[in-house]
């Protein structure tokens, strides 16, 4: 996993772990073409929107995905975009599974996000509690005279 990221504006890191799974509880993904079918399509949505894959892992009954998304981004719009292209391609690749998923929703509403980093909650509970009154935000202007 990469560092911290630098922006001309900002500087962070934007690294989420993703899980969902299919409508109805079914496992699909227990076929390999569906799987392989799944994992490329995950793979095209994050190469067309900057996604950083670090880890992706299919399982018949639902997904893994650790990866780094743009920091303009909401995780929302890239779940969004993550199970909407995936639903699509797949059931026009498979249009068998258009029977066992009604209404082309293949995916099911409910969704899993964590943001990750390089350090823990309790890190960073203790960091601001000891630096509590220790920010300057005021920046020191240099004065010159022109006299």
């Amino acid at each position: 996993m990469k560092g911290i990221k630098h922006f001309s504006h900002s500087v962070g890191q934007n690294c989420f772990h993703f899980v969902w799974k299919p409508k109805y509880a079914k496992d699909p993904m227990k076929f390999f073409g569906v799987r392989c079918d799944v994992e490329n399509f995950i793979r095209e949505v994050c190469e067309r929107h900057n996604f950083e894959i670090y880890e992706l892992n299919v399982q018949p009954d639902h997904v893994h995905l650790f990866c780094d998304i743009p920091h303009t981004m909401a995780v929302s719009k890239a779940l969004q975009l993550l199970k909407g292209y995936t639903s699509y391609a797949l059931l026009k690749k498979h249009p068998w599974l258009r029977r066992h998923f009604r209404k082309g929703h293949f995916w099911s509403p409910g969704k899993f996000f964590r943001s990750v980093g390089n350090v823990t909650a309790d890190v960073i509970q203790h960091y601001i509690s000891q630096s509590q009154g220790s920010w300057n935000f005021v920046q020191q202007r240099k004065v010159t005279s022109f006299a």
